[in-house]
């Protein structure tokens, strides 16, 4: 048995040896623009090598995978390797048509077979598999596309992708099930993705996006979490397309668990000079609140803010919620982890290429020394922001090692500050208009501001050219100067009855009082020229005026929302005389209260504004086109100076008043469309009264029989009701208002619906 073993073994060695064929010569034949050689080498083989059966099945593969031959077929005859191909066409064009929801450029990223490469079958599937994808990232699960070849002369082809993209895949059903708490309509507006509307065109959120329904079960969970619900889960997600994939419904079953509430609360309080009182005082939490995660997060940023208000930066705060089944209530300690005060080393400007380093150092309220603030140093990252100089602000502190030092490093990307606009638009009040202006907020990169301006209006016409420094003398101290130019042809208009030219030069000062306190001094001079039909003719006036002005300013804003809480104040007052054609006191005041509620997409909103002129001069005259007049956008249902004394003979103008009272209440609130569209409704009660003009215009020389006769002279109040849309378009905000006087005297004028509508471009 033995013997046997040992001699079939050699007698195998042999036989494997003796099938390898050792090669005398290698044929390549086929080929047209690809040299034998180069052919030889992909094949890696060359005269000499000894090949076998399976080495000839290798060779045809890896020439095959190359991707330069259509066919390949490779021999074996005695020594001889022939190898015979077809060579690949060259791909000529590659076109892309039907496609509009997506741009052709984008398409071609996608595609990998390329032009003046050889065609490689392989690699289409491929592509049509990226583009779809693509597609379906857009919503479009119903997309089609053939790949075509045209074959052209000389192994050449063109390709064509023909897509059939036809209409997105619409999400037709949003549905909940075992939701107890909260009703399906309430949990559909927490999410993103909304059901199929035929007004849904300017969004994309009613279209079926896989990321955005992962999205929207965080989103739930957040929503839950929100309102104490710490157990809720998700157990079920079901999707389905239908059967033209031109639809998509989903249908989320959820288990809400129990509510719990605030237990106790306590605050670790490692640092001594930290009080224990002004950390409660940050809580934004109590005790028997409805849990809340985001109250939770934000109580643990604000512990962090008056920590390192105390020179204690980069500290963390540790939650340790304990949960209470049988009370459904959560116990959470603040563990506030201790660490050492920490100072401004160096505060280093990068990449401000443009705006000067002083210009910036006047915005931050942090200097080299100050103890480090988290809370400082976004403040200083806002006000660059507000600035609008920068595109982005990053601050990035770096700790020195072995120091309680920090280098603050503000990484600056500018931006371009000029503006230039365009606007065309039409009102009620001043006609169809055109304006256009070029304004500079960052004047030779000293924070300047430059702005001119004009517009052309039916009933008026402005030139402006206005300068800015916000740091005069290198101070908190903001001084400019304006030249300006009005052309008013109001004596066609409503109830004005007047004309006037006016140029202005003035100079102003500006200063800051405190946050929310600002003070401004103007002294301005104006040479105007009026025509006012109560007088019968042109006359000039040269009026030189000193006044300040005592800003209030506190708004918590929803920018999304367009919604505001807050308070906005001005009260001024102004001297004319110096020697001018007109002595009198101007006062003015005027105050907005707004509030937001039930999730920010509702504002009351409430306004008053208190006018009141004294004459300095013996006679007690000023001329009425500086008086005040109410009607139009100041008291809606009017018609523009449509209420208060009149001319007796005409009857078509307004005497106007030496004070006023006027104000407005509105409730705006969301309305049927989707937020997305900025489109509001409003309510509004307007109320206003108009003091009466100067006892010397209480009568008029008729102007036929010379005889004089009494004006139409009251002071008496005016209300009006009404409602109103407002839409802020891409191109512009427009105001639809319809307003109903509720008291009104028999020679007012009236008017029922009020446009407004700008567009800047």
């Amino acid at each position: 048995m033995n013997t046997k073993k040992l001699i079939l073994l050699p007698l195998l060695i042999l036989t494997s040896v003796g099938s390898a064929a050792e090669l005398s010569r290698i044929d390549v034949k086929g080929n047209q623009r690809m040299d034998a050689e180069s052919i030889r080498i992909l094949a890696n083989i060359k005269k000499g090598d000894k090949v076998n059966s399976e080495t000839v099945n290798n060779i045809a593969k890896d020439l095959q995978s190359s991707g330069y031959f259509e066919k390949v077929e490779v021999k074996l005859n005695d020594n001889i390797l022939s190898i015979n191909v077809i060579e690949a066409p060259i791909v000529n064009q590659i076109t892309v048509e039907g496609n509009d929801e997506i741009d052709t450029e984008d398409l071609k990223k996608e595609i990998k077979i390329k032009e003046n490469s050889s065609y490689d079958k392989s690699l289409i599937g491929g592509d049509v598999q990226r583009l779809l994808t693509l597609y379906q990232r857009q919503g479009f699960f119903g997309t089609k596309i053939n790949p075509k070849k045209i074959d052209l002369e000389n192994n050449r082809v063109n390709i064509v992708f023909e897509i059939n993209e036809g209409h997105p895949t619409y999400i037709r059903d949003i549905d909940f099930e075992n939701n107890k708490k909260f009703r399906s309509s309430v949990l559909r507006k927490e999410i993103l993705s909304r059901e199929h509307a035929w007004w849904r065109i300017m969004t994309q959120f009613d279209v079926y996006d896989a990321d955005r329904i992962m999205y929207d079960q965080q989103l739930l969970q957040q929503f839950y979490l929100r309102n104490g619900f710490l157990d809720f889960r998700i157990t079920d997600a079901k999707g389905f397309f239908s059967e033209d994939r031109e639809y998509f419904s989903i249908k989320y079953t959820v288990d809400e668990g129990k509510q719990y509430k605030i237990g106790n609360i306590t605050i670790d309080n490692p640092f001594d000079d930290v009080p224990d009182e002004e950390l409660k005082d940050a809580l934004t939490i109590s005790k028997k609140d409805v849990y809340n995660i985001d109250e939770i997060e934000k109580t643990i940023s604000a512990l962090r803010g008056i920590v390192a208000d105390h020179g204690y930066a980069f500290i963390n705060v540790d939650t340790l919620p304990q949960k209470n089944d049988d009370s459904l209530t959560v116990d959470i300690v603040f563990k506030i982890q201790k660490t050492n005060r920490i100072y401004i080393n160096s505060i280093n400007l990068l990449n401000n290429v443009r705006t000067f380093d002083s210009v910036i150092e006047h915005h931050l309220p942090m200097r080299e020394g100050d103890p480090f603030s988290l809370q400082t140093i976004e403040t200083g990252r806002q006000n660059l922001m507000h600035t609008r100089y920068f595109k982005d602000v990053q601050m990035i502190p770096t700790r020195l090692a072995d120091a309680n030092m920090m280098n603050l490093d503000i990484k600056l990307e500018e931006q371009p500050t000029g503006e230039l606009s365009g606007g065309i638009g039409w009102s009620t009040i001043n006609g169809f208009m055109v304006d256009a202006g070029i304004t500079e907020n960052n004047f030779m990169g000293r924070g300047q501001v430059v702005q001119i301006k004009g517009s052309i209006a039916e009933y008026q016409r402005q030139a402006l050219f206005s300068f800015t420094e916000p740091f005069l003398f290198n101070r908190e101290l903001s001084g400019g100067f304006d030249v300006s130019y009005t052309q008013y042809k109001y004596s066609s208009l409503g109830g004005y009855g007047y004309d006037r030219d006016s140029f202005a030069v003035s100079g102003r000062l500006g200063w800051r009082l405190t946050d929310h306190w600002t003070q401004t001094m103007r002294l301005s001079a104006s040479f105007d020229q009026n025509y006012d039909l109560q007088q019968g003719g042109w006359q000039k006036a040269n009026l030189y005026s000193l006044g300040t002005n005592l800003r209030y300013y506190n708004l918590n804003s929803n920018f999304q929302q367009n919604t505001h809480t807050g308070i906005v104040g001005n009260l001024g007052a102004t001297y004319t005389g110096f020697g001018g054609t007109n002595t009198f006191m101007r006062y003015n005041a005027d105050v907005t209260a707004m509030v937001k509620f039930l999730d920010d997409r509702w504002q009351l909103r409430t306004s008053w504004e208190l006018g009141y002129l004294q004459s300095l001069e013996a006679d007690n005259y000023i001329p009425r086109v500086y008086r005040y007049f109410l009607g139009g956008e100041s008291l809606r249902g009017f018609d523009v100076a449509g209420v208060g004394s009149r001319n007796g003979f005409y009857q078509n103008y307004s005497l106007g008043g030496l004070w006023k009272a006027n104000g407005s209440t509105q409730l705006n609130f969301p309305i049927f469309i989707p937020d997305e569209y900025q489109i509001k409704g409003f309510v509004f009660a307007d109320y206003g009264i108009l003091g009466k003009p100067p006892h010397k215009e209480y009568t008029f020389m008729n102007p036929q029989t010379h005889e004089t006769i009494d004006n139409l002279i009251d002071q008496d109040w005016r209300t009006s009701v009404g409602i109103g849309i407002y839409w802020n378009t891409p191109m512009g905000p427009m105001n639809f208002s319809w307003g109903w006087p509720l008291k009104v005297n028999k020679y007012d004028d009236e008017r029922r619906f009020l446009l407004s509508f700008e567009t800047q471009f």
